[in-house]
C-alpha cells in the first residue's frame, strides 16, 4: 500500500527498539469493517491506525484481530505523524502535544479495558518470565528499578487466543493504567528497550509520552 506509514512509538534515546505502528493515511482505501480487519492481520503489528479524517483526528485503531476503543502507543505515534493537537478514537477526545523530542497524549484510566498490572520483587524476576507467562487475560508485568525517582521495567503480555502477539514492546494504555494505580509520574523500560514517561493529571486524566520515528515496512 502506497500510503502506509510504518513507525517505531516509545523508542529509546538513541532511536533504537520502540513498538511498530501500522498508519493508513486514507482510510477510504479499506472502506469497511472486514477489509480493515484483514489488512491488521496480515501486517501483524500490535495495533495499526486508519486515519478516517486526518484534520479532525478521527481514527479507527485495529489488533489483529479487534476493533479497540482506545489504545496509547497507536495514538502517540499518529499524533506524531499528523502533527496534530486532537484525536478522536473511539473512547472519547484525546489531546495531543510535541516538546520536540517526546510526543504526548492525555487519556483517561477509565478507558483502558482488560488490562491487569502485576508487580514483581526485582526487574530480574520481570525478566525471566517467558513470553507469554502461564495464564489469561492480558498482563503488564513490572517491578521497580529505582523507586524514589519512579524508574520502573516492564514487559506486556497479550495473552490473546489468536496468540499472534506473544509480547507488546510498548504499552501506553498499560502504562497510563500502572501511572493511575500509583498515582505518580513514571519512566518505564518496557520489552527489550523501549522509554515509556508518564504523569498524572489533576483531573484523573494522565499523559503518555514517548519518542516516534519512522520504520521501514515489513515485506
Amino acid at each position: 500500500m502506497n500510503d502506509l506509514d510504518v513507525l517505531k512509538v516509545f523508542c529509546a534515546g538513541d532511536g533504537s527498539h520502540g513498538n511498530l505502528l501500522g498508519v493508513v493515511r486514507d482510510g477510504r482505501t479499506c472502506p469497511d469493517d472486514a477489509s480493515r480487519q484483514a489488512l491488521a492481520a496480515e501486517l501483524g503489528y500490535s495495533e495499526t491506525v486508519f486515519v478516517d479524517d486526518p484534520e479532525r483526528g478521527i481514527v479507527d485503531i485495529r489488533t489483529p484481530g479487534t476493533r479497540m476503543a482506545f489504545a496509547g502507543h497507536p495514538l502517540v505515534g499518529v499524533a506524531w505523524l499528523l502533527d496534530i493537537e486532537e484525536l478522536q478514537p473511539p473512547a472519547g477526545s484525546v489531546w495531543a502535544r510535541d516538546d520536540g523530542e517526546f510526543t504526548w497524549i492525555t487519556a483517561r484510566p477509565e478507558w483502558v479495558e482488560g488490562k491487569r498490572t502485576q508487580q514483581y520483587a526485582s526487574p530480574a524476576e520481570v525478566d525471566a518470565l517467558p513470553a507469554p507467562p502461564p495464564g489469561e487475560g492480558w498482563l503488564y508485568a513490572w517491578a521497580w528499578e529505582d523507586e524514589p525517582a519512579g524508574r520502573v521495567r516492564a514487559r506486556g503480555f497479550p495473552r490473546r487466543p489468536d496468540g499472534v502477539i506473544a509480547e507488546d514492546e510498548a504499552t501506553g494504555s498499560a502504562a497510563l493504567l500502572l501511572t493511575a494505580e500509583l498515582g505518580r509520574a513514571l519512566n518505564i523500560t518496557q520489552g527489550a528497550g523501549s522509554q515509556i514517561l508518564t504523569a498524572p493529571g489533576p483531573d484523573g486524566t494522565v499523559e503518555i509520552g514517548g519518542r516516534v520515528r519512522f520504520a521501514p515496512a515489513v515485506p
